[in-house]
């Protein structure tokens, strides 16, 4: 299958894009033209994409999306909403006029009822608008909710879903690993859950 990962260069994005090039499947790694492109892997496909002003044909051609990106923890409201709600359901819009088969969204535990008074109540607004927006597109989707986020690898024994502990934390490299397994498989469809790393 072709994969379009938006995001592709952020930090989950990325090992995301590199777990995929090393399967039967082909990442096409969306990044918009001023991103740092060199960390992808050699010879993987690459789509230029601004998500703040998207032009409608970013997802032809295209069987699964994989929506990692972020507005990252240093930008304003503005570019929040710009980029993990606008930009997000724009794009799966996108996906479904262009007769995509499956939309996997990186989301956040706290996105399922964010509390507006939370040091991070705009940006899980966003994502939980974003999150909707998908569950009620009529695609086929996957919504991943991973706790406090590390840069760790991690060691592919995660939890899902009713046995996380939302104090708890997920390796990046472990998100990759489940983003993977809901784009390329059945297993994981229809489902929203939170996310750890088990150790």
């Amino acid at each position: 299958m072709k994969i379009l990962i938006a995001g592709a260069t952020g930090d989950t994005g990325l090992r995301l894009t590199r777990q995929l090039s090393k399967t039967e499947h082909e990442p096409i790694a969306m990044h918009r033209a001023s991103s740092d492109i060199s960390g992808l892997p050699e010879g993987v496909a690459r789509r230029e994409a601004d998500l703040t002003a998207l032009k409608g044909d970013e997802c032809d051609g295209v069987d699964v999306v994989v929506f990692a990106a972020g507005s990252g923890g240093d930008t304003g409201a503005e570019m929040t909403d710009k980029v993990d709600r606008d930009g997000a359901r724009r794009l799966v819009d996108i996906a479904g006029e262009a007769g995509v088969k499956r939309f996997v969204m990186l989301s956040s535990v706290g996105a399922g009822d964010p509390d507006p008074d939370s040091e991070l109540g705009h940006y899980l607004e966003a994502k939980h608008d974003a999150d909707e927006h998908l569950i009620a597109s009529g695609l086929a989707y996957t919504i991943v909710r991973p706790v406090a986020l590390t840069d760790d690898d991690g060691s592919r024994n995660v939890r899902l879903g009713d046995e996380v502990d939302p104090q708890g934390k997920a390796a990046r490299g472990d998100v990759a690993a489940v983003l993977a397994r809901a784009a390329t498989g059945p297993e994981l469809e229809g489902r929203v859950f939170l996310m750890e790393s088990a150790g």
